[in-house]
C-alpha cells in the first residue's frame, strides 16, 4: 500500500497552505522535515506532487488530482466513524471549537470544561481570535474545525447555522462622555460623535446600520414588519481589532461604541454604561453554532451543540427577567 490516511491528510494541508514552512509551523517541526516527508511521498508514488517555487509551493496537476480525491475519501472516512460512534453511544474523539475570544473566555471555555466533565473520553481543542476566515477549501481531520461559534450569522451554504442564542447590538456610551458630549437624538447626529470601532472579519465597520423601533420586546414577531433603515458612515476617532479594547475605551469614556448585549449588560445594569438611541435598533447579531456538512451527524458536535442551546438560550444569562 503507497498510501495512507495521514498521507492524504498531508497532501491536503500542504494544498491549503501553499508552502512547506507554513505546514512545518502548523506541525511543530522543523522544515526540513516536511521536506523530507513531501520527498518519501514522491518516491513511494513515482510522481512529482508540487512544484517548489522562492516564494510558493504548487501542486502539480498529479498533485491536484490526489488533494481531490484525497477530500472525498477522508469524507467518507469521517463517516464510517461517526456511525460506529453512534452505535456505540459513546461520546469520543477530539472535538475541536472556534469562537470569539471575550465570549470564548467568558462562556465557552467554561462550557467545554463542564461537557469533557460529562464526557471524559473526549479531547477537546478551543481556539479563540476575533476574526473568524472561514476556509476557502474543505479541511479534514485534525485540521478541520467540529464547531465554529460566531456572533452573528456568516453565510456560507458549507456550514449549517444552529441558532443557539438571542443577542442584541447595543450602542452605548459611559455617562462620563455623555456629560459632554452633544446631542444625540437621531442615528444621523453619530457624525459629531467620537466613536469607537472594531475591526474584525474584513467587514465594513464604519458603516452603521439602525432600524426604526425600539428593542424593548424580546418577540421578534412583534415588531413591525417594516421599518424604515438608516445608515450612518461614522468616523472613527479610535479603533482596534481587539474588542476588550474597545470595551475599556467607552468605559473611560472616549466614546460611543456599538457592541453585543451579551458584553455589555452587566454594566448597562449597573450604570457604568448608558444605552442610546432607544427608539432605534442596530441588527441583531444571535449566537450561533456553525457546523461543518462533514460533521453535522457526528454525536460529539450534536450533543455540543444541544449544550449550548441548553445553557444559553432560550432566555440567555446575559438578558434579565425584565427588559431594561
Amino acid at each position: 500500500m503507497k498510501l495512507d490516511i495521514e498521507d492524504l491528510r498531508f497532501i491536503l494541508a500542504l494544498d491549503r497552505l501553499g508552502s512547506l514552512a507554513a505546514l512545518a509551523r502548523e506541525e511543530n517541526v522543523t522544515p526540513p522535515a516536511v521536506t523530507k516527508r513531501l520527498g518519501q511521498l514522491e518516491a513511494r508514488l513515482g510522481i512529482r506532487l508540487a512544484q517548489r517555487t522562492t516564494r510558493r509551493l504548487q501542486l502539480t496537476h498529479e498533485g491536484h488530482l490526489l488533494a481531490q480525491h484525497a477530500t472525498g475519501v477522508l469524507e467518507q472516512m469521517q463517516v464510517i466513524e461517526e456511525a460506529l460512534q453512534q452505535r456505540s453511544q459513546v461520546v469520543a474523539g477530539k472535538l475541536k471549537v472556534h469562537g470569539p475570544f471575550g465570549f470564548g473566555r467568558r462562556y465557552l471555555g467554561p462550557l467545554l470544561a463542564q461537557f469533557h466533565s460529562t464526557h471524559p473520553n473526549l479531547e477537546v481543542q478551543l481556539y479563540l481570535s476575533d476574526n473568524l476566515m472561514l476556509p476557502r477549501q474543505p479541511v479534514h481531520g485534525r485540521d478541520a474545525f467540529d464547531v465554529l461559534v460566531s456572533i452573528g450569522t456568516i453565510p456560507d451554504s458549507r456550514w449549517i447555522a444552529h441558532r443557539i442564542a438571542p443577542n442584541r447590538r447595543i450602542l452605548c456610551a459611559a455617562p462620563e462622555y455623555l456629560a459632554k458630549a452633544p446631542p444625540l437624538e437621531t442615528p444621523a447626529d453619530l457624525e459629531r460623535h467620537a466613536c469607537l470601532v472594531l475591526r474584525e472579519n474584513d467587514e465594513d465597520v464604519t458603516l452603521w446600520r439602525f432600524a426604526e423601533g425600539s428593542h424593548d420586546s424580546a418577540d421578534r414577531s412583534l415588531r413591525p414588519a417594516r421599518s424604515r433603515e438608516l445608515t450612518v458612515r461614522v468616523r472613527p476617532t479610535m479603533e482596534s481589532n481587539d474588542g476588550d479594547v474597545v470595551h475599556h475605551w467607552c468605559l473611560t469614556g472616549k466614546g460611543i461604541m456599538a457592541r453585543s448585549e451579551w458584553d455589555v449588560a452587566d454594566e448597562l445594569a449597573t450604570g457604568r454604561l448608558v444605552a442610546l438611541l432607544p427608539a432605534y435598533r442596530l441588527p441583531d447579531a444571535d449566537v450561533m453554532a456553525l457546523v461543518p456538512q462533514s460533521r453535522q451527524s457526528s454525536m460529539r458536535t450534536q450533543r455540543f451543540v444541544e449544550m449550548l442551546r441548553n445553557a444559553l438560550g432560550p432566555r440567555p444569562p446575559w438578558r434579565p427577567t425584565r427588559q431594561p
